[in-house]
């Protein structure tokens, strides 16, 4: 059963301009495996930009509550490219709350902006 739904847009040189800015803003927002990609090189700011928007659109999924720390929510790619949402720590125990079990994850970036849906299921 869906619980909630969550999406958010990202203007990627907005984005982009934000990391240039605040160089550490990137180890902030973002684990390793977020930062680079399989063949080790660092993601550029519309792949960046797509995954914190997928970030956003948990927190809204989830209703917006404080405390939530950006590593616990982690988008992690398969062996077929597809995006997965993995959790922990604080966005895991407000999942938890909630009784969601499940999450979807559909990321897009064109045209400098980049957005993320999240799906928020739970058993039954």
């Amino acid at each position: 059963m869906i619980v909630a739904v969550g999406n958010d847009v990202v203007l990627v040189d907005r984005f982009a301009r934000a990391l240039q800015r605040t160089p550490l803003l990137v180890d902030r927002l973002f684990t390793e495996a977020e930062r680079t990609t399989r063949s080790g090189n660092q993601r550029g700011p519309e792949s960046l930009a797509a995954r914190f928007a997928a970030k956003e659109a948990v927190a809204k999924a989830l209703g917006a509550p404080t405390g939530l720390h950006w590593h616990d929510c982690e988008i992690v790619v398969d062996p077929d490219g597809r995006p997965w949402l993995t959790v922990s720590g604080t966005v895991a125990a407000a999942a938890a709350e909630r009784g969601i079990h499940r999450w979807h994850l559909s990321l897009s970036h064109d045209g400098g902006i980049a957005a993320a849906v999240v799906i928020a299921e739970r058993d039954g």
